[in-house]
């Protein structure tokens, strides 16, 4: 009998720290480097106590790893929050019903282009996708300032861009077609393969290229670009389109999921990647720029205000993600 009271108890007592465990966690993808990210991670669990378990998107899937699974999950969630990269992939989430709409009250001084009317997804620390060059082969007259630039044939097989078929490199060419039109955009990119363009396995690995001298120039994210920069001090960098469309601006962005299990937790989480003490790490980290208004960062990181930015629709730019998959995967192989 006493055996028996001492099992009963034992199976109470597991029960019950299990169930203490589960409500002082929280499960969080993210398509944010993990040398970014993770930190930010670990100084909330610090700040709350709350237990944080990450799944990380590698290089080479950037954003579409994580993606795909919350699609596979959506009947059976296993993720409360998903801090994306990129707006884009936030959207399509939202309008396959996976999303779930929370205004948090640091979202207050953002302005609203970076918010879902909605509240599905909030807008924060943002970059930009720009062009970095090797100041040592490429001469000041041939550096491009817009992006039609890199068909030029002076630079053929000398460009580098990561694979269109996943990341920050997917939503550049969703925003370009969304900006210019199908028939401009398919022009853009036949003439950029004819023009011999490297597709390089991620931005990383453009980066490395355009150090190493495999690559004149090459497309990337302002956080791989001043990284590129710190590397090697003949690494220059250009926001392209300043008289034109404009540069791409990509923020950060953050959304609950919909029957999550965890959701006051998320919630908290949520509001702590909103906060401006978040925003000054991650422009401290990998040169993020802040969305809100007087946050404290070093002195080399651009200003949005400076910055002529490409307008674009969003929810446009997110259907003509998935618009363009086939045409890209075509783009690619052939």
């Amino acid at each position: 009998m006493n055996k028996l009271l001492l099992i009963i108890l034992s199976v109470t007592v597991s029960f019950l720290t299990s169930c203490t465990t589960d409500k002082n966690e929280l499960i969080v993808y993210t398509s944010v480097d993990q040398i970014f990210s993770e930190p930010i991670l670990k100084d909330f669990e610090k700040e709350t106590g709350i237990i944080v378990k990450a799944v990380y998107d590698t290089e080479e899937t950037k954003s579409t790893g994580v993606l795909n699974r919350l699609i596979a999950e959506k009947n059976n969630p296993q993720c409360d929050v998903f801090w994306s990269g990129d707006p884009v992939r936030t959207i399509v989430l939202k309008n396959k019903g996976i999303t779930l709409a929370y205004q948090s009250e640091n979202a207050k001084n953002i302005n609203s282009v970076f918010k879902d009317p909605e509240n599905n997804w909030t807008g924060f620390s943002a970059r930009a996708r720009v062009l970095i060059y090797n100041k040592n082969l490429l001469a000041d007259t041939l550096v491009p300032k817009s992006i039609f630039d890199l068909t030029n044939k002076k630079l053929k097989g000398k460009t580098a861009i990561a694979n269109p078929l996943f990341g920050t490199t997917t939503f550049h060419i969703s925003a370009l077609f969304s900006v210019l039109g199908d028939e401009k955009a398919k022009q853009f990119l036949q003439d950029f393969k004819k023009n011999d363009v490297i597709i390089a396995t991620s931005n990383g690995d453009v980066k490395k290229r355009v150090i190493h001298g495999e690559a004149y120039c090459g497309l990337t994210d302002t956080d791989d670009a001043f990284e590129a920069m710190k590397e090697d001090k003949n690494i220059g960098i250009v926001f392209l389109d300043q008289n034109g469309i404009g540069s791409l601006i990509m923020p950060n962005t953050v959304n609950l999921i919909k029957n999550s299990k965890h959701i006051e937790n998320a919630k908290k989480l949520f509001d702590y990647l909103l906060r401006k003490e978040t925003e000054a790490k991650l422009a401290i980290s990998c040169a993020q720029m802040p969305l809100n208004k007087g946050v404290k960062i070093p002195k080399n990181i651009p200003s949005l205000d400076n910055i002529v930015p490409m307008e674009i629709n969003y929810d446009k730019t997110s259907k003509k993600l998935e618009e363009i998959q086939v045409y890209l995967k075509e783009w690619v192989e052939n």
